[in-house]
């Protein structure tokens, strides 16, 4: 199935409010749970960005799971951001996290200035997948963890709809027709591999951890 694009930005006050309802606690437990296995020895310390964080659950998440790290949540949109700080103010996190709006790529943040960069479904809604990757590059420090996690693109359109049916069933219309645009605007392992590979981070691996998901995890090493 080709590819469908879907609008970059979404950050409408409807969305935002179905996602404060929503619960991504399967796949976000998936997300964080696949970073404690791939990098069981992390650094104590360390510096640590969340690309297209959205409402912060992960952000936050990684920052209890690792309570020597700092977090910084980025993200574009300005409603999404307002419900992380709304979920950060209830945590006991020591000023150990924080958010920021930010567009990729965005100059302003210093390269090699993070020792682990993650993101989760944020590479399906950009127009020009290698910012993200390029992003990355830029950011990471020497060694740097990296793990990235989003869709995988089903082969027909009637699959997209039995995975939208069969793990959003109860949730509202507004994400279940997210949920289905998202899958129609994935990528494929395969058209991941030939990003990766444009952007130098050819050595990241691509594991296919559930039917509707890859993660590209390794580490940047030697200015790759």
């Amino acid at each position: 199935m080709k590819r469908r694009p879907e609008p970059e930005l979404m950050d409408s006050e409807a969305q935002t409010r179905a996602y404060a309802e929503a619960d991504f606690d399967e796949s976000n437990s998936l997300f964080t749970e696949k970073f404690r296995e791939y990098f069981d020895h992390p650094l104590q310390t360390g510096a640590m960005a969340d690309l297209g964080c959205g409402p912060g659950d992960i952000s936050i998440r990684m920052a209890n799971q690792y309570p020597g790290w700092t977090v910084i949540g980025l993200d574009a949109g300005s409603n999404m951001l307002k419900l992380a700080q709304e979920r950060l103010a209830a945590e006991q996190l020591d000023g150990r996290v924080r958010f920021q709006q930010s567009y990729l790529p965005d100059p302003s943040l210093p390269a090699a200035s993070f020792d682990a960069l993650i993101s989760n479904s944020l590479l399906h809604h950009l127009p020009q997948p290698r910012v993200l990757w390029q992003s990355i590059v830029h950011l990471a420090r020497p060694g740097a963890v990296i793990q990235v996690m989003d869709l995988l693109r089903p082969d027909t359109e009637s699959e997209a709809q039995r995975l939208v049916d069969t793990y959003s069933a109860d949730a509202p219309d507004v994400l279940r027709e997210d949920f289905y645009n998202s899958l129609l605007a994935a990528y494929t392992p395969f058209e991941v591999s030939e990003q990766l590979l444009a952007a130098g981070l050819d050595r990241l691996k691509i594991e296919i951890p559930s039917d509707r998901h890859w993660i590209v995890h390794g580490r940047f090493e030697n200015g790759r």
